[in-house]
């Protein structure tokens, strides 16, 4: 995975206000490529949020997923 890719969670991250299979963009990928940087945005293009997360923590986006919305609540 690269920097400006799609990924979807794999876990929830409630201090984030994140929750498994919320989709982000990496952009950044750490030196060792152990941890991305991945930005996350509400429909209406607002940041969420951005968070460091492990390789093992997302995956890549593919032809099979499909956007879902969910209201989110302030943290």
């Amino acid at each position: 995975m690269n920097e400006h890719d799609r990924v979807v969670l794999l876990k929830d991250l409630p201090n984030a206000g994140l929750a498994l299979g919320d989709v982000g963009t990496i952009i950044h990928v750490s030196s060792d490529r152990a941890a991305f940087e991945v930005e996350f945005v509400s429909l209406d293009g607002h940041t969420r949020a951005v968070e460091t997360i492990g390789t093992d923590d997302v995956r890549s986006v593919t032809a099979r997923d499909i956007t879902h919305a969910r209201d989110i609540h302030a943290a």
